[in-house]
């Protein structure tokens, strides 16, 4: 997990207009809050916001909070960015102040490795989850999840039972869903010439 830095700056204006006017000045308005904390509005630059969530992370980045009084050096996630439906602009963000002593559960992506011997023999891969839910420390959080399907067969699948992460890190959907399969049906051998 990839450890960021952000500057904030605490605001005490809140509102439509305060919003669209700190969007016009391309700072982005948002609220930080946490376990004993009262929510805290605050802006964030743009840019500032993007840097924090790029790389290999994307939103589950740590992010150190600099400036922001009595926020500063604390450690937040993005718990959620509101955007332009359009523009894909940002329009508001979440921070959620994390403890790094203190498990979380949070949602990380699903990426599949090899090609699957059921494709090759005309299956279809089919990700039923791109996204599962885990429980861990801030600091053992994955960028994703990454599942070999080189060895899935036609009508296999791979379940939250069958992956194997970390010591430390616990998968909270069913044991049972299946994550990825191969849909179809395998080739029926040709009949024997009589």
């Amino acid at each position: 997990m990839q450890q960021k830095q952000m500057n904030i700056e605490l605001r005490t204006k809140t509102g439509t207009g305060v919003s669209r006017r700190l969007r016009m000045a391309d700072m982005i308005p948002g609220v930080v809050y946490g376990k004993g904390l009262d929510p805290v509005t605050v802006s964030i630059k743009s840019r500032d916001l993007q840097d924090a969530i790029s790389g290999a992370g994307g939103q589950n980045n740590l992010i150190t909070l600099i400036g922001g009084g009595s926020l500063d050096q604390c450690i937040a996630i993005v718990a959620d960015i509101q955007r332009d439906a359009i523009k894909r602009t940002f329009k508001h963000v979440d921070l959620h102040r994390i403890n790094p002593n203190e498990k979380l559960r949070i949602t990380v992506p699903v990426v599949l490795k090899g090609t699957a011997i059921g494709v090759k023999e005309g299956g279809l891969l089919d990700l039923a989850h791109h996204e599962l839910h885990i429980e861990c420390l801030p600091a053992h959080i994955p960028d994703n999840i990454c599942i070999d399907v080189s060895e899935l067969k036609i009508a296999h699948s791979i379940h939250v039972s069958d992956i194997i992460l970390p010591v430390g890190i616990v998968i909270l959907d069913q044991a049972k869903i299946p994550v990825v399969s191969v849909l179809g049906r395998a080739k029926e051998d040709a009949p024997a010439a009589a």
